[in-house]
């Protein structure tokens, strides 16, 4: 899952997404300077903007949710 991150990571521009955990927990990714993925690759690090930091096992990732796809959801779309 780190793998799919890093790829839209290289989209440009930069697209807004949530990193959903296994758990069900969702951790938004305003900008890209929200988001750190050491060069292992077997964690993923992300802050908000009131400096919470959340250092996620890639393993615990189940996947990512674009903010379009988020947005329709929550509107009923």
């Amino acid at each position: 899952m780190t793998g799919d991150i890093r790829k839209h990571l290289e989209i440009s521009p930069f697209v807004p997404f949530t990193v959903r955990t296994a758990d069900g927990r969702e951790y938004a990714v305003p900008t890209i300077d929200h988001i750190y993925l050491p060069p292992t690759g077997g964690r993923v690090v992300i802050s908000d903007d009131e400096g919470v930091v959340v250092v996620l096992p890639g393993l615990l990732i189940s996947g990512l949710v674009h903010a379009s796809a988020s947005d329709k959801g929550k509107n009923g779309g």
